[in-house]
């Protein structure tokens, strides 16, 4: 199955990219948990659309992004920055979900083409695994502009509010592409 939007791979790396660059321009309003997992998303997804769909790629990348996502939460409970921690963790492992799908044995032609993102044609129970990822991802995104007070100067604010839309938008393409 192609994709709904061909250009959706390249479009998440984009978000990726603006996503590591704003983690990193807000630079100690984030702690390093936080930009790990921002950079170790943006190199990922560049690593994911340049492997062609290779599966063994996408298993060293499903871990590597799972490792991220764990460490995204060491040490950050109770810090005002814990929130968009999680929210960072949550986002590589809906992207570790896609990784991993494309380098399981026996996965569809079409999740191991050349499409760039491997995740295309995910079976069984992982679309709404992804799915419900992104939506919450979303909302959470949303409902953090209206909860969450700012903690940071109004720079680092702007930095992490585009960063946190970038993520959201970045799955939301990854979601479009599935």
């Amino acid at each position: 199955m192609d994709p709904l939007v061909p250009a959706a791979p390249w479009f998440a790396v984009a978000a990726a990219v603006v996503a590591a660059a704003a983690c990193v321009a807000a630079w100690k309003a984030v702690p390093w948990q936080g930009r790990q997992v921002a950079l170790v998303l943006a190199g990922a997804m560049l690593a994911i659309v340049l492997a062609d769909g290779s599966p063994l790629v996408g298993l060293g990348i499903g871990a590597l992004l799972l490792i991220s996502a764990m460490v995204a939460t060491i040490g950050v409970r109770g810090t005002p920055a814990a929130a968009l921690c999680v929210q960072r963790a949550v986002v590589a492992l809906v992207m570790a979900v896609c990784a991993l799908e494309s380098a399981a044995p026996g996965a569809p032609a079409a999740t191991t083409a050349g499409h760039g993102h491997g995740g295309q044609a995910l079976s069984g129970i992982l679309p709404i695994i992804v799915v419900a990822g992104v939506v919450g991802v979303v909302l959470w995104t949303l409902v953090s502009e209206w909860v969450m007070e700012p903690v940071h100067d109004k720079r680092a604010a702007r930095m992490i509010t585009i960063e946190s839309w970038a993520l959201a938008a970045g799955l939301a393409v990854v979601c479009l592409g599935l």
